[in-house]
């Protein structure tokens, strides 16, 4: 008989495609953008160009295609996608109720994205999560380097009171995986985005669905 496994001390979740099923909406609003300036992609290919990525890191590459930025496109496109996710957004099925049963287990949790600040509370009211995981937040903003360098998740181990070895990152993008995995955490991998081998490969774990995930950790 296969002994339950031990719960962590602490969650640290991915919020886009983990949290937010943001991704469509955000990648719409920046395909719309790059293809006023040039460079023609769908929602679709823009997600598979960028999955993952500080918006930091996609300036030098969408500037190696259409050219110098505006100073401030940084800034409009996060109040561009924040008023979207304001508006529009829902949660990924399964994970609101995953998350209360982690936290009403008495599990810490935290929440580490790429997204920029701004956008990521407006996702987190939106759901109705932002009291969940009040001084728990991280952007990568909060930090001196986005995913995949191990900051924003090291820093929301501390704020969790846990070493990183007791917590589980849970991510759906090979960038934020190997970001939990630098910060010496388990991965747990949500595959609606990327294939179960890709996870497997470097050591996480994948898993289907939010809601198999507080039974995955233990939690019943």
């Amino acid at each position: 008989m296969t002994a339950a496994p031990t719960p962590p001390a602490a969650v640290l979740f991915d919020c886009d495609g983990v949290l937010a099923d943001s991704e469509g909406l955000v990648n719409a609003i920046v395909a719309a953008d790059l293809a006023a300036r040039g460079w023609r992609m769908t929602a679709g290919e823009c997600q598979e160009q960028f999955l993952g990525m500080a918006a930091t890191d996609m300036v030098p590459v969408i500037e190696a295609r259409v050219g110098r930025l505006p100073a401030d496109w940084l800034s409009a496109m996060s109040h561009r996608i924040a008023g979207s996710m304001i508006a529009a957004l829902q949660p990924v099925e399964g994970a609101l109720a995953a998350v209360r049963a982690i936290a009403g287990a008495g599990i810490a949790v935290a929440v580490a994205s790429n997204s920029a600040r701004e956008e990521l509370h407006a996702k987190l009211r939106r759901l109705g999560l932002a009291s969940m995981f009040e001084g728990r937040t991280f952007s990568f903003q909060d930090v001196a380097r986005p995913k995949p360098a191990p900051d924003m998740y090291l820093a929301a181990a501390r704020a969790c009171g846990a070493a990183p070895r007791d917590c589980v990152v849970v991510e759906d993008s090979l960038v934020g995986a190997e970001a939990g995995l630098a910060a010496g955490c388990r991965v747990f991998g949500l595959t609606r985005e990327t294939d179960a081998s890709v996870f497997a490969g470097i050591g996480a774990v994948p898993f289907r669905r939010m809601a198999e995930l507080p039974g995955l950790l233990g939690i019943r």
